[in-house]
This record gives C-alpha cells, sequence and structure tokens, in this order.
C-alpha cells in the first residue's frame, strides 16, 4: 500500500537572511521571505557581487572582432 502523502507545507530557507518561508501561493515573495530580502539578492546580481562560476563565454576583444567582421559582411544598400 502507497504511503500518505505528507500534508505539511513544504518550508525553505530565504537564500538571503535564512528565515524559514512556506513554498505557497500566500508567499508572495518565495524563496525570499520579504521583498527585502527579494531586492538585496537582486542588488547583489545587480553589482555582480553573485555570479554564475565557469570562464566568460567572449571578452571585449572578441567582441571587437566580430563587430568588426559583421561590417565588413554586411551588404551595401
Amino acid at each position: 500500500m502507497p504511503t500518505p502523502a505528507n500534508d505539511s507545507p513544504l518550508e525553505v530557507a530565504c537564500p538571503q537572511c535564512g528565515k524559514k518561508v512556506i513554498w505557497g501561493p500566500e508567499s508572495t515573495y518565495r524563496p525570499f521571505c520579504s521583498k527585502r530580502c527579494q531586492l538585496l539578492d537582486l542588488g547583489a546580481w545587480a553589482e555582480e557581487s553573485h555570479r554564475i562560476s565557469g570562464e566568460s563565454a567572449m571578452d571585449e576583444a572578441d567582441l571587437d572582432t566580430l563587430l568588426a567582421q559583421a561590417d565588413r559582411d554586411a551588404p551595401l544598400s
């Protein structure tokens, strides 16, 4: 016989402050506990203190080379 589903709501920790947040429609800012924590996290991404690790896909020199190549290849109207 299958085990009954757990009826208690899922709780997650706010990624900013660690406070427990119920994962449900009543938690407007989930997974954050508040608008403040949500905005603090967004600010950290905007100032690049949060990053996805790995190599940069392209640096500025590569971009300049590609733009110059595109200008040479563009048909004249």
